[in-house]
C-alpha cells in the first residue's frame, strides 16, 4: 500500500478515535506509532525505533525523548509527542533542542499526533532551528506533502537529500507566506516595485493610491484567469465540441464585494478554485452563469441563481480542517475534505442539489 493510502486510512481512523484520546500515551499509541509504522519503521523493533530514548546531557541525567528512529545504532530522527489536543509551539520543543545538539540526528519532529512539525539545523550547525522547514497536517494534506514526508521513510531516507529539500522548503514557505500577504493586501513596497515595471513616469501620491487598488485587483484577476485556464479541460464537452470559452466567465472581484458589505472578507485562491470546480461539474446541467459565489465571513457559499434559498454547497476553507456542506438533503450535510480534488468525488451530490432546486417549482405547481 502506498504511503498516501496508509496516511489517508490513518486520518480516517483518527477522526473517529480522536474524541476518545485523553492522554499523551493514548496519542502515541493511536496516532504517532501508526504514523511511524507507515513510514516503514517497525515500532516493535528496538534496532529501528527506541521509545523513551535516553541521552544524558551535562548535569541533566535520565531525560527522555519520546521516540528515536535508529539506523546502524545511531538516532537519525527524534520525535517529541504532545497530547492530541495540544497546540504546538517552540516552547514544547526544549528536549528536542537539547537532544538535537548532542546526538547524530539531523531531523527533529514535534507532533500532537495530527500535526507534525519538522526541524533541522539550516541556520546554525548542530543547533535545531526555531522554525520548522515543513508542517504536515494529517487531516489536511496534499500530494505534494506526501512527496516530502516520504523522504523520511525507511526506504527513501537519505540525509543529504532531506537537508537539500529542507533548505528549499524553508524558503518556499517564506515566499508563499509573502505572496499570500501581498495577495490579501499588497504592501507599499510591493505596489511600488510592480508599478515601476509598467510605468516610467514619476509616481505621485495620487498615482500610488490608484495603482495600489489596481495592483490588488490585477493580482486577483491574474490568479483567477490561471485557475479558469486550468479548469477548462474539466469543462470540455464529451461530444468532442471542445471547451466553450464563454462558459468560463471572468470572476467577480471579491474585494469589491467585501467592501459593498462593509466586512473584512477576502476570497482565497482555494475558494475561487473550488467555485470553478463546482461550475465545471454543473456545466452540462445549467448555464454556468446561474452558479454564483457569495463569500461571507464563515464560509464561501455557492448558490443557484444567486438565491439564498437555492444553496448548492458551502466551502469551509478558513481553518486547518477543511470541509464542505452539501445540500442534496434538507438542512445540508458536512463532508470533510483533504484536497480540492475531493470535490470531483462529490459531483453526483452537487448535481443532486441543483436537481432538487430545479424540480421544486414543478412540484409546487402540481400541488
Amino acid at each position: 500500500m502506498d504511503l498516501i493510502d496508509q496516511l489517508t486510512n490513518l486520518a480516517s481512523r483518527a477522526q473517529k478515535q480522536i474524541g476518545y484520546i485523553q492522554t499523551e500515551e493514548a496519542t502515541k499509541t493511536a496516532l504517532v506509532m501508526p504514523f511511524i509504522n507507515a513510514l516503514g519503521y517497525n515500532v516493535f523493533d528496538p534496532t529501528e525505533v527506541v521509545p523513551e530514548f535516553i541521552c544524558d546531557i551535562g548535569t541533566k541525567k535520565g531525560e527522555k525523548i519520546d521516540y528515536a528512529i535508529m539506523r546502524e545504532g545511531k538516532p537519525i530522527i527524534l520525535i517529541e509527542c504532545k497530547h492530541v489536543g495540544s497546540d504546538l509551539n517552540i516552547n514544547h520543543a526544549s528536549q528536542l533542542f537539547r537532544y538535537f545538539h548532542v546526538t547524530d540526528a539531523r531531523i527533529a519532529v514535534l507532533t500532537n499526533g495530527v500535526v507534525y512539525r519538522l526541524f533541522t539545523d539550516l541556520e546554525q550547525a548542530n543547533k535545531m532551528d526555531e522554525r520548522p522547514f515543513l508542517e504536515f497536517d494529517l487531516f489536511n494534506f496534499h500530494e505534494n506533502d506526501i512527496v516530502e514526508i516520504k523522504k523520511l521513510s525507511k526506504p527513501s531516507f537519505n540525509i543529504d537529500d532531506l537537508l537539500f529539500a529542507a533548505y528549499n522548503l524553508k524558503y518556499m514557505r517564506a515566499f508563499k507566506k509573502y505572496f499570500g500577504e501581498q495577495f490579501t493586501q499588497p504592501s507599499a513596497d510591493f505596489t511600488h516595485f510592480v508599478s515601476k515595471q509598467v510605468y516610467d513616469g514619476v509616481l505621485t501620491t495620487k498615482l500610488k493610491e490608484q495603482f495600489s487598488v489596481l495592483v490588488h485587483r490585477s493580482f486577483h484577476q491574474f490568479l483567477n484567469d490561471k485557475i479558469a485556464m486550468r479548469l477548462r479541460s474539466a469543462m470540455i464537452d464529451t461530444s468532442g465540441q471542445g471547451p466553450l470559452v464563454s462558459d468560463v466567465p471572468s470572476m467577480p472581484e471579491p474585494v469589491a464585494a467585501a467592501e459593498a458589505e462593509g466586512k473584512d472578507i477576502q476570497t482565497t485562491v482555494e475558494e475561487t478554485e473550488g467555485f470553478m470546480i463546482v461550475r465545471a461539474i454543473l456545466r452540462k446541467m445549467v448555464p454556468v452563469n446561474r452558479v454564483v459565489m457569495r463569500d461571507v465571513q464563515s464560509y464561501c457559499g455557492i448558490l443557484l441563481d444567486d438565491n439564498n434559498r437555492k444553496p448548492i454547497c458551502r466551502l469551509h476553507f478558513n481553518s486547518s480542517k477543511k470541509y464542505v456542506t452539501l445540500f442534496d438533503i434538507e438542512g445540508g450535510e458536512r463532508v470533510d475534505i483533504t484536497s480540492l480534488d475531493d470535490l470531483y468525488g462529490m459531483a453526483s451530490r452537487i448535481r443532486a442539489a441543483v436537481q432538487k432546486h430545479e424540480t421544486k417549482p414543478a412540484a409546487a405547481a402540481a400541488e
